[in-house]
Formats: structure tokens, C-alpha cells, sequence
């Protein structure tokens, strides 16, 4: 006999008497499979299948909302740092006037928020710029736009020319702009089921009500409101104010949860109408680290005086104004603050030296001129006594023409 097969045979012989079973603890118990248990499983099934779908879908949306954002352009790397380091940082909001009453050109910038937010102080805070207050328009080559009314920034060369003009004119940098064009603001606010505001008086516009007190509006009802103007007592700085409040409402309804689902909708509008150097990263560290802030918001404005220039209506913001509202932003961006000096306020000291200005005085200025860049002399046709507005009720916009010096609005 085979060696091998005599100690098979051994072996068997020897171990005969042990009763060798199945391991039991991989295998069921025939008497649990029981239907109350078959069903626990099935339930417990569905529940994983559920988990696995959400999460397929949450990461769909985060790279569908990653692509959307990202394909703006981003931003840039340092100030990508100062985000993910939680550091103090500024947000030029500019709302345009493209797609509304047919508009398809470059359009002005109506709306001017400088909004800062520190999460080491745990403040945000927003400042409104009338579109009508007097500044250096930067990035203008031939000098055409010199002293003209800030939202024209706009026009001569979008968001970036805006940016500098805003920097230089508060001396504060600003990191990052979201421009939107006023046809977003109809969708934004339909996509989040509409906004809640608070109204400070009645008022009828665009064939939309608005009543004292708490309203809701839709997307129509929002465009009427910001837009209104005429009708407010506080004019451009009344519709400032409601403008911060939609822009507020929007903000907190787009992060609240029961907006996730309209998400596509959102992406649709920010692909079609948000320009801005924000990169995805960038908003998603803001949302997560910077939302204490909300919590503590200041809002106000930069104010600025009447003026009749060359025949058209300007806001004129006195170098007082201009420092104060300079060293607000800069503390909230914990820089120190620093003594204005620039061509708004080189401009408002020739005033006062040669034309005896009052701030104090609430009648519109007929006698602030404009002065020649780095030259103390009125540039020719600056209210240079037959420039005037003969009638301060006629239109503020306005084209006017004398002595070869062109002050165009």
C-alpha cells in the first residue's frame, strides 16, 4: 500500500469519533429567517440604496455647482488664502443694468454695496454708493471719463474699472466682486420661493403694490422694488436701502435647507447672469466659516451733497464723508486707518479754497467746479458761469457742451 494512502487511513481511524459540524457562526439560524426579520432586511436595504443615491446625487451637485462656478474665471491665489485662513475680506456686490427694458449693451452699474466681512470680530458690514456720487473713473486711457459719476466705471471697463474706482476713491482693497445683471434678480428670487422684506412705506411701481410692513415678494414684485426711486422721500438712498434688504433675504434664503432642491435653478442663473472672481472653494470656505458674521451686520452708505455740475445732477461726497466711511471698512479688515488723499478729496479742497462750499448747506450746489487732473484750473465749461442749470428739476442726465470741454453724463 501506497504510504500515504496507509496514513490517510491512520488518521481516519483515529479521529472517527469526533463530530465535526459546519461553522455556524456565518450561517443563519433556519428558525430566525422569520418574515418580521425578512422585512427588517429589506428595510435595511432600501436604507443603504437611499444613502448611496443621496450621496451620488450630493456629489453630483457639488461638481455641477464646482463646474458652473469655476468656469467664471476663479480667483486668484492670494486671495484664496485669505479665505481658507479665515481672514478678513472685502466683496464689491454690482447689480447692472443689462437685460432689463430691453437693454443689451454694456449698461452702468446701479447698484454699488462694498460689502467687508471678518470672522475674527465675527461683523459684516455693507455699504451702499449712490450711482450718482462724483469720482475718479480709473482705467480710463484718454482721460474722457475723468470726475464722472462712479456707476459709469461700469462702462468704461466692467467690474475691474468698477474695482479700482471704488478702491481709490475709499482707499480700501477689495478682493473679490459678484456683478449681477438685473434680469438675475427676477430668477434668484423665484428660484428661492420668493423673499421676505420689511417695507417702509406704500407705494405703487411698475404696476406692482407694495404696502407698510412685512410683504413677500416674487421675482416681479423684487425688480419693482429695488428699481423704484422717484417716489421715495429719501430718493437713490431710500432705494439703497431695499436694495441691502433683497440682497439680505436672498442670501439667507439661498442657504437655507429648503432651497437644495431648486439648486439647478440656481446654477442655470449663475451660469446665465453672475459674473465673479469668487472660485467654488472660495464659497463654499465663506459659507462655512464666515456665516457668524451675518449675525452682526452693519449696513449704511456713503453720503454725498447735491450738486448741479455743467447742467447735470451729481452727488458730491465731502472729504469728511469719505474718510469716515474709508476708516469704517478698514477697521472691519483690521487695517489701520489711513488720511485720504486723493482726487476726490484734491477736488473738494480746491472747492472749498477758491469756491467757499458749504457742506452744511442742505441747497444743492451750483458753484462746485471740476478741476484739471494734477492742474489747480477749471477744466473750461465746469460751471464756469454759463454752464448752469438754469431749472435744478429738469432732467439729471444730461449731455452739455461749452468752451471745448465736454462734461458728458
Amino acid at each position: 500500500m501506497d504510504p500515504n494512502s496507509k496514513r490517510r487511513e491512520e488518521y481516519r481511524a483515529k479521529h472517527s469519533s469526533l463530530n465535526l459540524h459546519r461553522n455556524r457562526s456565518l450561517a443563519a439560524d433556519a428558525t430566525a429567517l422569520k418574515s418580521g426579520n425578512m422585512f427588517a432586511r429589506f428595510i435595511g436595504v432600501a436604507f443603504l440604496l437611499v444613502i448611496c443615491f443621496g450621496v451620488a446625487w450630493a456629489a453630483h451637485m457639488y461638481f455641477m455647482v464646482h463646474s458652473a462656478i469655476d468656469s467664471k474665471g476663479g480667483g486668484n491665489i492670494a486671495n484664496s488664502v485669505k479665505i481658507s485662513t479665515r481672514q478678513p475680506i472685502s466683496v464689491l456686490i454690482l447689480g447692472v443694468d443689462q437685460g432689463i427694458e430691453g437693454r443689451h449693451d454694456q449698461g452702468n452699474s446701479d447698484t454699488l454695496i462694498l460689502a467687508t466681512t471678518n470672522p475674527q470680530k465675527n461683523m459684516a458690514t455693507m455699504t451702499s454708493i449712490p450711482r450718482d456720487t462724483l469720482a475718479d473713473i480709473k482705467g480710463d486711457p484718454g482721460d474722457k471719463y475723468f470726475m464722472f459719476r462712479v456707476n459709469s466705471a461700469y462702462e468704461v471697463g466692467g467690474s475691474r474699472t468698477s474695482v479700482k474706482t471704488v478702491s481709490s476713491m475709499l482707499n480700501v482693497p477689495i478682493n473679490y466682486y459678484v456683478e449681477v445683471n438685473m434680469k438675475a434678480l427676477r430668477s434668484l428670487v423665484n428660484a428661492v420661493g420668493g423673499v421676505d422684506v420689511n417695507v417702509p412705506f406704500s407705494f405703487s411701481y411698475d404696476w406692482c403694490d407694495f404696502h407698510k410692513g412685512k410683504q413677500h415678494l416674487n421675482g416681479r414684485h423684487a425688480v419693482a422694488y429695488v428699481r423704484m426711486r422717484k417716489e421715495d422721500p429719501r430718493g437713490d438712498y431710500g432705494r439703497q436701502l431695499r436694495q441691502r434688504q433683497v440682497i439680505q433675504a436672498i442670501a439667507k434664503k439661498a442657504m437655507s435647507v429648503n432651497t437644495i432642491s431648486n439648486y439647478r435653478k440656481l446654477v442655470d442663473i449663475f451660469n446665465k447672469y453672475v459674473k465673479t472672481n469668487l472660485s467654488f472653494n472660495d464659497m463654499l470656505s465663506l459659507a462655512l466659516n464666515y456665516r457668524g458674521c451675518m449675525n452682526n451686520l452693519k449696513s449704511g452708505y456713503l453720503q454725498g451733497h447735491d450738486a448741479w455740475i455743467d447742467g447735470a445732477s451729481i452727488q458730491v461726497a465731502s472729504t469728511k464723508e469719505l474718510q469716515k466711511t474709508s476708516d469704517k471698512i478698514r477697521k472691519n479688515l483690521n487695517l489701520d486707518t489711513e488720511t485720504l488723499d486723493n482726487e476726490e478729496t484734491r477736488q473738494n479742497e480746491l472747492n472749498d479754497q477758491n469756491n467757499h462750499v458749504k457742506w452744511d448747506n442742505p441747497q444743492a450746489f451750483t458753484n462746485y467746479q471740476i478741476y484739471e487732473r494734477d492742474v489747480d484750473k477749471p477744466a473750461r465749461g465746469s460751471n464756469s458761469g454759463y454752464g448752469k442749470n438754469p431749472n435744478p428739476q429738469s432732467s439729471s442726465s444730461s449731455s452739455s457742451s461749452s468752451g471745448g470741454w465736454k462734461f458728458q453724463w
